[in-house]
């Protein structure tokens, strides 16, 4: 036998080259690897901005200044201008794509970014925290891997205690914790997944002086971490108090600082409405800065003594407006205030009597009143959002919008976020939209890892009407029904009194209070007189008079003993009654 003989051939199907048959042929064995164009999935997540939109004012280059030529110009060389600078504004700043993520119910009030930039999460009016992941999200999964109520664990059958998330704020030099403020008392400190690790000690509201309670007593307004010391946070509350925490002690504070206000009408009290802490790059003291309500800006040294403020400014913004926004450079020498008095205000630490810069920016403190500022990367940028939900880019030294792009056109955006290391931009919206801009030939990781994966293909298990959990597992011998399980998603009651499932019967909602009250029959059989509850009194006395006196309920008991009331006559000199006590003068 030759070695020809111990070939196998293969017997192919013999087809012409425009063959329609050739397509459903397979072309190799195996698992086929299904691979991502990203380049088109990167196309498809640019923005697309209209020009000619009256709700999204052209672009202001940082390279025009303020005497810019192109009026006298054309205008086919102005429009080539714009274009011009735009695409420059896009090469400067991580705005050309962006990545939506639609995970909350309401108004995203607040988000942060852990210091490697690979995990968000994002606090909402809906008084949830959401935990996203980037590293598990594909441009078809975009989505949050856990949704954390902070006060579940207090919630019971007879209280239904939520509040709404204020802020929240990775520790910048430990990034397995992070800092949630909601509109409650206690401030929290929760892990990266979403677990209470520590809950501060609420006050005695009944006393008088805050120095002597461990706690605020009132709602938390906002917080923030210590620059240089991951143990250290402080929360600032409506009670006219900053409290300092060390994270190992949840019992009592560790400092206490009281604010005074001299504002006529306040009672020596006002809200602590935003707070930062701050400390230079290159080293130095540390400064912590916060406003109130009466609009007062005060500003104390950070590593203490905090008996009194090192500076005070007095109606630094309209006083009983709400500013929100508060934040110091990288060098700590100059501080940003967004008021709600429509002003954004500069200022210099080294002289901290009168702002620097104060420019008009629409505000959105009526509604929102958490809306922040904050410094971009090295303190080169300041960046905010508008009540017309547009994200402006303004210049450090004169406050001058620099780049002006929509978000979400019509709707406030809340919340911004410039994430140093990937160098993209987050903001929250009002609509409960997250916006991750970035740019792929500047940003790393982050959303663009996100939009470079190759998409995943739908599966039933994806659908959580489908998916059951079997944590607690299940017998051999038992009898699986629909939607019987404890831990099966997507049952249970929608609506009081309505299932989701047809086949079972309509379940009145009980209520604690209904459980602990006995009904109606009950009380009627058991209690005497019980019905008349409803009547009018005098009527139903009127038609037991009769009764009454033939079987008398109440005096029944001394009825043989009860001796015979005997009244004196009157006389005819007492007809008008009795006499009148003499007034005595």
């Amino acid at each position: 036998m030759s070695d020809e003989d111990d070939e196998i051939q293969v017997e192919a199907p013999e087809l012409a080259e425009d063959d329609p048959m050739r397509a459903f042929l397979p072309a190799s064995f195996g698992k086929k690897s299904q691979d991502a164009d990203v380049a088109a999935q990167m196309d498809r997540s640019r923005r697309t901005i209209d020009k000619h939109t009256p709700h999204s004012p052209k672009p202001q280059s940082r390279s025009r200044g303020s005497g810019s030529n192109a009026s006298r110009d054309g205008d086919g060389d102005s429009d080539d201008d714009s274009d011009s600078d735009e695409d420059e504004d896009e090469d400067e700043y991580p705005t050309s794509h962006e990545m939506v993520i639609k995970t909350h119910d309401r108004a995203v009030t607040t988000l942060s970014l852990d210091p490697a930039g690979g995990r968000l999460i994002s606090g909402s009016i809906d008084c949830t925290v959401k935990l996203h992941d980037f590293s598990s999200m594909t441009p078809t999964t975009i989505r949050a891997f856990k949704s954390v109520d902070p006060f579940e664990s207090k919630r019971s059958t007879a209280t239904s205690e939520t509040h709404p998330i204020n802020h929240i704020e990775f520790n910048p030099l430990a990034g397995g914790v992070f800092l949630c403020v909601s509109a409650h008392p206690q401030a929290k400190i929760m892990t990266r997944d979403g677990d209470i690790l520590a809950e501060f000690v609420k006050g005695d509201m009944y006393l008088r002086d805050m120095n002597h309670t461990k706690g605020h007593v009132s709602e938390v307004t906002t917080g923030t971490w210590h620059p240089t010391d991951k143990n250290i946070c402080v929360t600032a509350g409506t009670d006219s108090t900053l409290r300092i925490w060390d994270i190992n002690n949840k019992r009592c504070q560790k400092e206490v600082l009281v604010f005074k206000s001299r504002a006529v009408g306040t009672a020596g009290r006002s809200r602590m409405t935003a707070v930062a802490w701050g400390t230079p790059a290159q080293g130095g003291s540390n400064i912590l800065v916060s406003a109130a309500l009466d609009g007062t800006l005060i500003m104390w040294s950070g590593n203490g003594p905090f008996s009194r403020p090192t500076a005070e400014i007095r109606e630094a913004h309209k006083p009983n407006t709400w500013t929100g926004g508060i934040d110091i450079s990288s060098d700590g020498r100059m501080v940003v205030t967004r008021g709600g008095d429509n002003l954004i205000k500069l200022w210099d630490t080294r002289k901290f009597k009168e702002p620097l810069v104060s420019v008009e920016h629409q505000s959105t403190s009526d509604e929102y009143p958490m809306t922040n500022i904050k410094y971009g990367p090295n303190a080169t940028s300041i960046i905010t959002g508008s009540r017309t939900g547009h994200l402006h880019i303004l210049n450090p030294g004169n406050l001058r919008p620099e780049y002006t792009t929509p978000i979400t056109v019509g709707v406030p955006l809340i919340t911004v976020d410039w994430h140093p290391k990937i160098n993209q931009i987050v903001t929250g919206s009002a609509n409960g939209e997250t916006h991750v801009l970035y740019n792929p030939t500047m940003s790393t990781r982050g959303a663009v890892d996100v939009m470079s994966r190759a998409p995943k293909r739908r599966h039933v298990d994806d659908n959580p009407e489908f998916t059951t959990d079997l944590s607690l597992g299940l017998s051999g011998e038992s009898i699986v029904t629909p939607g019987g399980l404890p831990g099966t998603r997507g049952t249970g009651i929608a609506a009081p009194g309505k299932s989701k499932d047809p086949r079972r019967p309509q379940v009145p909602q009980q209520t604690p209070f209904m459980r602990s009250q006995p009904d109606e029959k009950h009380i009627s059989e058991s209690i005497p007189l019980s019905r008349m509850l409803h009547e009018d009194p005098r009527e139903a006395l009127l038609k037991y008079a009769d009764v009454a006196k033939k079987d008398p309920m109440f005096t029944n008991a001394w009825k043989e003993t009860q001796p015979v009331t005997q009244y004196a006559d009157v006389s005819d000199d007492e007809e008008d009654g009795p006499d009148k006590k003499r007034v005595k003068r």
